[in-house]
């Protein structure tokens, strides 16, 4: 399963805290993919986050994520700027996506946003994070942030358009895509009897010739 996140979506964050024990439950391989929802709402008309355009909905929103993270268990605290600029963030975790310690630096960065109020868009804020998981920060801030780094977000974001994306988080399985941190069981769901299926038919014994 593909877990689409942008780190400035607010229903992202409690999707990224339990996703990765969820998927390791339900036995199903996860791969995550950061990606900007910036460029999808300009092509929509939208110079703003929805919840900032249609206050009503905005209000909703934030109380049902209190209620969403009290239920978790998860810690949260409303960001004092909504939305905070994610393109650094988004840069390291394209640019190191298959580094095993991704998943710990995309909840780290998860939590300093909507839990301790941290400004994610600064670069110390991110070279706290991945020195706090023992790693060389300066170093893969640098390589973020080199030409070469930039690359893969421009075209994870460009692909997300592609699959018909328009909201985080979104997870696809297969040819089906799930929106938002309520369809995550439902997708885990999904991709599970998809692979129970595929071991069936592998299983299955050729009939005789």
């Amino acid at each position: 399963m593909q877990f689409w996140f942008e780190f400035a979506s607010t229903y992202s964050y409690p999707a990224a805290l339990r996703v990765e024990t969820l998927a390791c439950r339900h036995g199903v391989p996860l791969e995550w993919k950061a990606f900007l929802l910036g460029p999808i709402f300009q092509a929509q008309g939208w110079n703003d986050s929805p919840f900032n355009l249609f206050p009503v909905q905005g209000r909703y929103m934030w109380r049902d994520l209190e209620r969403i993270c009290a239920d978790l268990e998860l810690p949260f605290r409303r960001p004092s700027q909504f939305p905070r600029h994610s393109v650094l963030a988004a840069r390291i975790a394209c640019r190191f996506a298959a580094e095993p310690w991704l998943p710990d630096f995309v909840r780290a960065v998860f939590r300093a946003n909507f839990a301790e109020d941290r400004d994610i868009a600064q670069p110390e804020v991110l070279e706290h994070s991945l020195n706090e998981l023992g790693l060389p920060g300066a170093k893969l801030l640098e390589r973020a942030r080199s030409p070469e780094g930039k690359t893969p977000l421009r075209a994870r974001t460009e692909q997300a358009v592609t699959l018909g994306i328009f909201g985080a988080p979104s997870f696809i399985v297969g040819d089906e895509l799930f929106w938002g941190n309520d369809r995550l069981e439902a997708a885990l769901a999904w991709a599970a009897r998809s692979l129970d299926q595929t071991v069936n038919t592998a299983l299955k014994p050729e009939p005789p010739g």
